[in-house]
């Protein structure tokens, strides 16, 4: 079938051609008693101990190594709400890179509803098939309540990377920027434009992880978060309760005057006057893909260490370093959910193998790699040990 908007001599249509995943066995199936032992009548043994002893599961089947990818179609991307079908390219993306580097097989699943019950109850009755939960675009504020019932409802880790998986990356990229600036985490001025998923979420792990709340400031489109504002949603009360200690009023320029750091999440773009007011010698990470709030080569202008959301530029802040090795160290512990602690543990560890660095002594930090690349094959193991740890420490695992 053709189509106008299939372009032959793009090479990614080539890429994509009959999808990018496929099943694969892990049994042999060469003789009758191959077949006995893997099918009937073998398998039934198998049934009857998992109906005994439901734990068994984990031990004789797949779900100890396999998440759901679970997306609406509903914020995909930069290209917004195209739906479940035009979604799925981005969800079999996914589980390729779940695969890859974290070694953890997962599965696309678009839903047809954007309802928040019907989404809650169709994840809920599938999820004795996984091990875990991976929610993937869905647009805020829904995914705020979607995660948090699916969380009280399941007894496996429940994460919405868009959320999470950005903050958790932020949160390792800010601590080696610190420590290049030979600045503490608590001593910096910290400002968040963009309050949707991602925005909420980085502000909750950086002060989880070290950032003082009275001094981070989040602006959304109608300017900076505050108790002034009188139409905030729940989520955005909660962070102007938690933040803006100073109760600073106005937009985006009046947020960043004297500020250490610019976290953007938004995709707006912010105008050069506004950074012109920061304090020198901080950190911009200007994380809006393709197009970043602010070009790195404005930035770096106003600012030491400049990240980006983009692989074409340094220090690149890629979810990919976080959910692979997240997921595989929750499955190893068997944790029925994923923990602020386990998170930090993540950062921690990514932040830990830029510093050692690629041919460089320890802590031997440059401004243009505070980040390991995504494909640096020590950083899954890395995050993996570090929050499978965790999950022990904070008492959610069971192995």
């Amino acid at each position: 079938m053709s189509s106008s908007a299939v372009d032959p001599a793009d090479p990614a249509f080539a890429l994509h051609r009959g999808g990018k995943l496929a099943v694969a066995s892990t049994v042999p199936l060469a003789t009758r008693e191959d077949l006995s032992l893997a099918y009937t009548p073998g398998v039934a043994r198998i049934c009857e101990a998992i109906a005994a002893d439901p734990a068994l599961a984990d031990e004789y089947t797949w779900i100890s190594h396999t998440v759901a990818v679970v997306t609406d179609g509903s914020a995909v991307l930069g290209l917004g709400n195209i739906g479940p079908r035009a979604a799925m390219p981005v969800m079999e993306g996914k589980a390729v890179l779940f695969k890859q580097f974290g070694g953890v097989d997962a599965v696309p699943i678009c839903l047809d509803t954007q309802d928040v019950d019907e989404i809650v109850a169709t994840v809920t009755a599938l999820a004795p098939s996984f091990g875990g939960i991976n929610l993937e675009d869905i647009s805020a504020p829904r995914c705020f309540e979607i995660e948090r019932r699916l969380d009280e409802a399941l007894p496996i880790p429940v994460f919405h990377d868009d959320q999470h998986g950005t903050a958790v990356v932020v949160l390792a990229a800010l601590r080696n920027a610190a420590t290049l600036l030979n600045r503490k985490l608590g001593e910096l001025r910290v400002v968040v434009s963009g309050a949707g998923a991602a925005g909420v979420a980085v502000t909750k792990m950086l002060v989880a992880g070290g950032v003082n709340p009275a001094e981070v400031v989040v602006c959304d489109s109608r300017g900076i978060i505050g108790g002034d504002r009188t139409d905030l949603t729940a989520i955005k009360a909660e962070l102007a309760e938690l933040t803006n200690a100073a109760g600073r009023s106005g937009g985006i320029a009046e947020a960043l005057r004297d500020a250490d750091v610019l976290i953007g999440v938004s995709g707006g773009q912010i105008p050069e006057e506004a950074l012109a007011g920061m304090a020198p010698g901080g950190a911009i990470f200007a994380l809006a893909n393709p197009t970043p709030e602010v070009q790195p080569d404005v930035a770096a202008r106003y600012a030491a260490v400049v990240a980006t959301g983009r692989s074409d530029y340094p220090n690149q802040i890629n979810n990919v370093l976080a959910f692979p090795g997240i997921f595989r160290g929750a499955l190893a512990a068997r944790a029925v959910r994923i923990t602020e602690g386990m998170k930090v543990a993540a950062a921690d560890a990514i932040a830990a193998v830029a510093a050692e660095g690629s041919g460089r002594a320890p802590g031997q930090l440059r401004a243009d790699a505070i980040m390991p690349s995504p494909l640096d094959p020590r950083v899954a193991p890395a995050v993996a040990q570090a929050v499978a740890e965790a999950a022990r420490r904070d008492g959610v695992a069971r192995a």
